[in-house]
């Protein structure tokens, strides 16, 4: 008896007692079993009491850098035993090029996550979005919003075609958010999950409770949520619409976003004619996208939409790339380059969607729903009756307004073409598919592209551009990536995932806070003008460019004495630089302006002067000054005026691999009537101990 998949729940692995009601998992070219699964006796809801109070103190523990390093270990850890993976991966149908998208993919996700998080977010366990808000006329009152962790889990419902880094994707914001995760992958290719779970767990790098593996269904699941917890669906629209009707979601507060199914289109531009660039690389994206993961992809071509007079070169284009580019197999056989489908449940499924867009209007034009002629591991070929072997498949649809061609999808090798007369029929079309994850264009000329943009962005989570200056760079319709949207509105689910740090801030509350200065300081680990500040004169004699981070505070300030602006200072400059722009040269020509009273000294001059005026010069913790940002001039500076400046230690971070850390500093420029000249945050890079520097 083939030995139960096991779970992974509340620090270790679980399988029942009584698994009778088992579910057998068969290799997806050979139709042997490979595992059985079943969660029979397993308590979802300690689980998720597990992960809600173990996972959240553990993970609450860390600031965002920290669970940034974290990821990045944890992938350098997959990656060194991804062989194993791949080997595993082979059994679910998958070719070495499909493991890669999946498997390092999934890897390549956790290391994009650990870079933007330390690139990106406060070593800190709070995350500040937007300005200040001013709510009072003296500045003794403000407001913020930031973003806290939710403290609940998070729960992934994953489909069978990424096991690998449709868990991962979803995985990395949340675990860099600081919420713990319990995945539950799809039956059929859950074992590979598992294997990747197995390894994560084996590494020791995550912390206790911040991730959970549930292999098998979970039925009461949405019983047993709450406010705080939040659910990430990837699977069918009917599926997402029936959990998102659940009372948990519609009145209990807990947060729902799915990734569904969507007829993904593909429009060639009316330049894009057979023998051009666009061309050749619209039908080499479009058989790829058919065959890749045997096309059980959710961001898959779906329908080719192409002008009316090139549909014929577009079939015969795809007849023959197919003809000589795929070979159908077990994945194990040299030369194989599109496996079988997941299961023998997902052909027949498939098949049945192929008869209905028959049905509804489809012409079979390329391929047959005949079993395939396979090369089978031994390299031998012939049938494979216990294989989910399906050949890759086009219909064209002489009615582009046909319901089956814009509604029906075959989750498989399966693509549509219909044509088009206009640009503006080809958007229309685009959005008769009811929301899509992605749409690509195929064109060289920017208004056929401006004019597609502005017809389908709206239906659309992504939209590529493709033509002959990126088709090489390209990482292709069917490829969401980590810092860019993944999700789309309507039938696409109306879910988001991925894109940056916005997927982070998906598992966050943003909150609004009000309060003085001093205390907006305390929250959110960052100055605020109002709050206390340590002139180092005042205070400890110190100059704050002496101080390592280990010494420095939020607040230590330099406030510098006055330096007097003179005509001979701002022409001296001018010619030293060459801006000799009229406010600061031409007296007359100054004073018609309605800005300046006169002939006024160079922004630049009076930064420069400001460093001079804050700087110290000795060696020491300081290392480099690496930008200045929010630059503001306010007030303009005349001849004969005087300018000091305030320069507050306002955000300390530091780096957990390195041994210096980043200072942001306010900087504020004020004349001899206290008035403000210029404000702009300074950043240095800042030794984290003084023998360090």
């Amino acid at each position: 008896m083939t030995d139960i998949l096991p779970s992974y729940v509340q620090g270790a692995w679980w399988t029942p007692t009584d698994a009778t009601d088992a579910a057998e998992v068969r290799d997806a070219s050979t139709g042997e079993v490979v595992t059985r699964v079943s969660t029979s006796g397993l308590d979802l809801g300690a689980a998720l009491a597990y992960a809600r109070s173990t996972g959240q103190d553990s993970l609450g523990g860390l600031t965002f850098h920290q669970r940034a390093v974290r990821l990045k270990h944890l992938a350098l850890a997959l990656t060194e035993r991804k062989s194993e993976l791949y080997e595993i991966s082979s059994r679910t149908g998958a070719t070495s090029q499909d493991s890669w998208v999946d498997i390092d993919g999934g890897i390549g996700v956790l290391f994009a996550y650990s870079s933007k998080g330390r690139r990106e977010l406060p070593n800190a366990k709070v995350y500040v979005d937007g300005p200040v808000e001013n709510l009072s006329r003296d500045g003794s009152f403000i407001g913020r919003h930031i973003y806290t962790r939710l403290r609940g889990a998070a729960v992934q419902l994953n489909a069978f075609n990424f096991p690998v880094w449709g868990s991962l994707e979803k995985f990395a914001p949340a675990f860099l958010a600081g919420v713990p995760t319990v995945v539950k992958p799809a039956t059929p290719t859950g074992y590979l999950t598992e294997a990747m779970v197995r390894i994560m767990v084996e590494s020791g790098l995550l912390p206790e409770g911040s991730l959970q593996l549930v292999s098998g269904s979970v039925p009461t699941l949405f019983d047993d949520l709450r406010l705080g917890d939040l659910v990430a669906f990837t699977g069918s629209a009917s599926t997402a619409e029936r959990l998102r009707a659940h009372d948990a979601v519609q009145t209990g507060g807990v947060r729902f976003t799915s990734e569904t199914d969507s007829i993904n289109a593909s429009i060639l531009g009316t330049d894009a004619v057979s023998g051009t660039p666009e061309f050749e690389a619209y039908v080499r994206q479009l058989v790829a996208e058919m065959t890749s993961k045997a096309g059980q992809k959710c961001t898959a071509i779906r329908r080719a939409i192409v002008p009316t007079e090139l549909v014929d070169d577009v079939i015969g284009a795809v007849r023959t790339r197919l003809a000589e580019r795929i070979v159908i197999g077990d994945p194990r056989a040299e030369g194989v380059t599109m496996g079988p489908l997941a299961s023998t449940a997902q052909r027949d499924e498939v098949l049945r969607q192929v008869e209905r867009l028959r049905a509804g209007g489809g012409e079979l034009v390329v391929g047959s729903t005949d079993a395939p002629t396979v090369r089978r591991a031994d390299g031998s070929e012939g049938a494979a009756p216990d294989g989910a072997f399906v050949s890759p498949m086009l219909l064209r649809f002489p009615d582009a307004e046909s319901d089956a061609v814009n509604e029906i999808e075959a989750f498989g090798p399966v693509s549509s073409i219909i044509g088009y007369d206009s640009l503006d029929e080809a958007s229309a079309l685009v959005a008769r598919g009811g929301g899509s994850l992605v749409t690509s264009v195929a064109t060289h000329d920017p208004e056929v592209a401006v004019t597609l943009a502005s017809g389908i962005a709206a239906y659309n989570g992504r939209v590529l551009f493709l033509d002959r200056d990126d088709a090489r760079s390209s990482t292709g319709h069917g490829s969401p990536l980590p810092n860019l949207v993944h999700g789309g509105p309507g039938r696409a689910g109306g879910g988001e995932e991925l894109g940056g740090i916005r997927a982070v801030l998906h598992h966050m509350q943003r909150t609004a806070v009000q309060g003085s200065p001093a205390m907006m300081t305390a929250l959110t680990g960052v100055w605020h003008q109002g709050a206390a500040a340590r002139p180092y004169q005042d205070s400890d004699g110190v100059h704050p460019f002496r101080k390592s981070l280990a010494e420095l505070h939020i607040g230590d300030q330099v406030a510098s004495g006055s330096r007097t602006v003179t005509l001979d200072d701002i022409e001296t400059f001018a010619a030293f630089t060459g801006d000799t722009f009229y406010a600061h040269m031409d007296e007359a020509s100054a004073a018609a302006n309605p800005f300046f009273p006169g002939r006024v000294a160079h922004g630049y001059l009076l930064v420069s002067w400001a460093a001079g005026l804050f700087v110290d010069p000795a060696p020491g913790p300081v290392l480099a000054n690496s930008g200045l940002e929010n630059l503001r001039f306010v007030t303009p500076v005349s001849p004969g005026d005087e300018i000091r400046v305030e320069l507050t230690a306002k955000q300390i971070t530091p780096r957990e691999t390195d041994e210096y850390g980043e200072v942001r500093w306010d900087a504020v420029l004020k004349n001899q009537d206290d008035e403000i000249v210029a404000t702009y945050d300074v950043l240095t890079l800042v030794a984290k101990e003084r023998d360090a520097a």
